[in-house]
């Protein structure tokens, strides 16, 4: 859909149009779904996170402004937001922890990038450690600096850096084992 036909159907859900409100929803929900399952440990707690993001895109919509951004940019912060918002209601504080002098060793992982899938790869990204999934989401995927990820979160960026390279060392483990590559 081009960036004229999205700020159409937004102008629409913004004044309450059900038509609109049900088409942004079917355009949006696989993008939004496949966030939260980044950030979920399985289906299910996506699901859920995934509900709680959706209201409150729909609650928040019409602080959207077209002129400052593109409305999946908009829509993602929404949603990380609120799924951080839902994973610190269940005390996920005690999965950061800081490492010092944490040394990220070097793995020849090319091969088994170019064999893994995309649904691989969030499965093995759902199996991190809470604090490990959240930081290297922000980071990785979502663009935020480790200072942003430190306020957010209310860690130092000392424990989002060494929670960053943990999560790459597990996750370039994980997919090292799972093709056998040595």
């Amino acid at each position: 859909m081009k960036p004229e036909e999205t700020e159409l159907l937004i102008a629409q859900v913004k004044k309450g149009k059900q038509p609109a409100i049900t088409q942004l929803y079917e355009q949006q929900k696989s993008y939004w779904f496949r966030i939260c399952l980044r950030y979920a440990k399985n289906r299910d707690e996506a699901q859920d996170v995934f509900q709680d993001g959706v209201a409150k895109i729909f609650e928040k919509i019409d602080t959207f402004n077209a002129h400052k951004g593109s409305f999946n940019a908009w829509s993602n912060k929404v949603l990380v937001h609120e799924v951080l918002r839902t994973l610190k209601k269940n005390q996920w504080q005690n999965s950061f922890s800081s490492v010092e002098g944490y040394e990220q060793e070097a793995y020849n992982q090319d091969q088994a990038i170019e064999r893994i899938s995309a649904k691989e790869l969030t499965e093995v990204i759902q199996a991190l450690p809470l604090g490990y999934r959240v930081v290297f989401n922000m980071y990785e995927i979502e663009g935020y600096s480790h200072k942003e990820i430190a306020e957010e979160l209310n860690i130092s960026t000392g424990t989002s850096k060494s929670q960053l390279s943990r999560a790459k060392k597990v996750l370039q483990n994980e997919i090292v084992k799972l093709f056998e590559i040595k």
